[in-house]
């Protein structure tokens, strides 16, 4: 029985230990970007500003999309690029997955440690 509890214990705080590591983020493009790939970028992120979820939200907080076109034509082109190579990364407010990966992992150590008591 005690053992069980020492080795959930060790296996916690094994976990809490493990150190963590960022994911590849892309660099920024050159200045000399060329202007088929700055109308791209553009275009990429025009449309995601442009779904219904976003432009919903955008216009609540009372931007119109001629603003929002105003805006993201004067975006220098190495930020331009480096949103529009990023939109999948984008989330919305809540958690994200890994804080929903340890609050599993908390709620199994806290059921493991419950049965293990009882």
């Amino acid at each position: 029985m005690k053992k069980s509890i020492l080795f959930v214990v060790v296996v916690l705080l094994a976990c809490a230990a493990m150190p963590a590591f960022a994911g590849p983020v892309p660099s920024k493009t050159a200045a000399n970007q060329s202007l088929d790939s700055r109308q791209a970028d553009l275009t990429a992120v025009r449309e995601v500003a442009a779904n219904d979820q976003v432009a919903a939200v955008l216009t609540a907080h009372g931007f119109t999309q001629d603003q929002v076109n105003q805006r993201l034509a004067q975006m220098s082109p190495q930020d331009l690029h480096q949103l529009a190579q990023n939109l999948d990364q984008l989330q919305a407010a809540g958690l994200t997955k890994q804080e929903w990966i340890w609050i599993g992992i908390g709620a199994l150590a806290a059921l493991i440690l419950v049965v293990a008591l009882s």
